[in-house]
């Protein structure tokens, strides 16, 4: 193997939106509402293996907007990445894939969000940064707990 083979390889190949939905169900009279909507968001990640070094990482971002009971928009968005690696540790590729992608992914998903919701009719809404490699760090905690054997006392 020449030492151009064993290089270590992490590209971008593709970047793209996979899903998109907006809810507005008490449109129109929703529009009327004089009182600020609070605010939630939710954040998922996986990667998935596609092809012989090649990774699809989706970030999937969900904005909910109430106002009280009522829901004042539901906003969803998957953004996807296919990212090639190569000639990575293995010990390595899950951090990569866990914490570079979707660092990478999140600004875009973002963008998407604040123009979904605009288009919407409300204010943009912009998301705060998000600390990847702690969550991560903490998925790995939460997985580790889960697998250590009980203790009896």
């Amino acid at each position: 193997m020449s030492d151009q083979q064993a290089q270590p390889v992490f590209s971008i190949e593709k970047l793209f939106v996979k899903d998109l939905s907006l809810e507005v169900p008490h449109a129109p009279q929703i529009y009327l509402e004089a009182n600020q909507p609070e605010i939630e968001m939710q954040l998922h990640t996986e990667s998935k293996a596609i092809d012989e070094g090649y990774y699809e990482n989706m970030l999937t971002v969900t904005v909910t907007a109430r106002v009280g009971e009522k829901t004042v928009f539901l906003a969803e968005v998957a953004q996807g990445g296919i990212f090639q690696v190569r000639n990575i540790p293995n010990e390595d590729l899950e951090p990569i894939l866990g914490i570079a992608c979707p660092n990478i992914l999140f600004p875009y998903v973002r963008e998407v969000v604040s123009d979904l919701i605009n288009r919407a009719g409300f204010p943009p809404v912009i998301l705060a940064p998000i600390n990847f490699e702690q969550l991560y760090s903490q998925r790995q905690a939460q997985a580790a707990s889960q697998d250590a054997p009980a203790t009896v006392q």
